[in-house]
């Protein structure tokens, strides 16, 4: 599920969650493309995604694990929340922007467009 952005007519296309479960814990084996495709911190991506799905995680090379038997859709719809919320531009919808942080605040500045805006705390 891409998003379209409207400045350059350019996608950022997430990929489809890769999980496995093994006893009680949710591995998603390709965890690892997130941060690369969203130019993120991986730990950043792994607290919000743990937060949202309230529970403990750990990331183990190019997978995260998870405890708790957890569905693919989940991933699917926190993933593509965070990228909405914490990497587009709100104002042109581009997906080349940056975290600055100011003191205690974090702003996202957008390298398409200029704009900088407040983010949410994660």
């Amino acid at each position: 599920m891409g998003t379209q952005t409207k400045s350059t007519g350019t996608r950022l296309e997430l990929p489809e969650p890769q999980i496995i479960w093994v006893g009680n814990k949710t591995i998603l084996r390709n965890f690892a493309d997130y941060p690369r495709l969203l130019r993120r911190d991986a730990n950043k991506i792994l607290m919000f995604l743990a937060k949202e799905l309230a529970t403990a995680a750990s990331i183990d090379g190019e997978r995260a694990i998870f405890i708790g038997r957890k569905d693919k859709q989940s991933f699917s719809v926190l993933l593509n929340r965070y990228m909405r919320d914490y990497v587009l531009c709100p104002v042109c919808g581009s997906p080349d922007t940056k975290v600055e942080k100011v003191k205690r605040l974090q702003f996202l500045l957008c390298e398409a467009c200029g704009a900088k805006s407040s983010l949410k705390s994660t």
